[in-house]
């Protein structure tokens, strides 16, 4: 797998919690019977995942200089990720999420933007952005320094060097949606939201109207991240459902991360459209298999074992 991928965006420290019954009342407590500090955001995820199913993997983002912050550092430094790209900044703290785990496996968020909401279009060198084949930026909506024209600019001039690009978002708790992503899309090669935050996006309800619409906007390729409907993908010439797999689910945070990193694992592998969508299928269920966002896979050879359980052969 010789092609290069640059994961931007979301690093965060996820504090998680499980299982959460109840919130406590002002000024009481709860117990649960786990809590656990995990790296986070949508760039640390991918990047962890896709480096273990073989991928050669650097990121881009920004943390504070604090002991969080610190502490993803080491952690994506003994992944063997490359982070030339992560910026450590003076005077602001690095993001976190209080993660609230449900008994069903679902989760509640409570986020700080943090570092990440500094990332802009400035920390995307030319000269850096040559040495990759694929960039992912991953996380918009919660990066307010890098929507609308600025993501636009980052999206158009990598693209311009012939890179292909990949887009993720995130819950979008300011209302801009659709606005923040417009004059980026036109440059998209895959778009992968979650059906959530895509019907938000379009106004639109069922998956082949939310691709179609995205499709019109100028993506090329659309995935989308259906939770217990599995997922769905298409663009102009095919479209597929891949439905869930009947799995033991222990902690969902990180499923949505850790589907792209299994798309594009398969985009740089050569694999077909139809291939990474099955293969992105298969790693968001198996992310779900056990606590933290990115612990649930160990390597190609684990994930095409897991499909194998359920019937499914690359």
């Amino acid at each position: 797998m010789e092609k290069r991928v640059l994961c931007a965006g979301l690093l965060v420290g996820d504090f998680i919690s499980r299982p959460v019954t109840q919130m406590p009342e002002r000024g009481k407590l709860t117990l649960v019977e786990k809590s656990e500090l995990h790296v986070g955001g949508c760039a640390a995820n991918t990047g962890l995942v896709l480096k273990r199913l073989g991928g050669q993997v650097a990121i881009i983002g920004k943390v504070g200089d604090d002991n969080l912050g610190h502490f993803i550092l080491g952690i994506l430094r003994q992944a063997g990720i490359e982070i030339e790209g992560v910026s450590v900044v003076s005077g602001t703290s690095t993001s976190g999420t209080s993660v609230l785990v449900h008994p069903d496996g679902e989760r509640s968020f409570i986020h700080s933007l943090g570092a990440n909401a500094l990332l802009s279009a400035e920390d995307f060198q030319e000269d850096y952005l040559r040495q990759f084949s694929v960039l992912h930026v991953a996380g918009v909506l919660l990066m307010p320094s890098l929507e609308g024209e600025a993501l636009a600019r980052v999206v158009k001039k990598a693209r311009s060097l012939g890179l292909t690009i990949c887009l993720d978002t995130a819950w979008d708790s300011r209302g801009v949606w659709m606005k923040a992503l417009q004059e980026a899309l036109p440059y998209v090669d895959y778009f992968l939201p979650s059906i959530e935050e895509a019907r938000m996006i379009t106004g639109c309800q069922k998956p082949e109207e939310i691709a179609g619409s995205l499709l019109k906007c100028g993506v090329r390729n659309v995935a989308l991240k259906m939770g217990e409907k599995g997922s769905f993908i298409m663009n102009e010439t095919r479209s597929q459902y891949f439905p869930v797999l009947p799995i033991e689910v222990v902690d969902t945070t990180g499923s949505g991360d850790g589907y792209v990193a299994g798309f594009l694992a398969g985009l740089v592998r050569g694999l077909s459209f139809e291939q990474c969508g099955l293969l992105a299928n298969l790693a968001g269920a198996k992310i779900a298999t056990s606590i933290g966002a990115n612990s649930g896979i160990a390597s190609w050879e684990d994930l095409l074992a897991f499909g194998e359980k359920y019937g499914y052969h690359l």
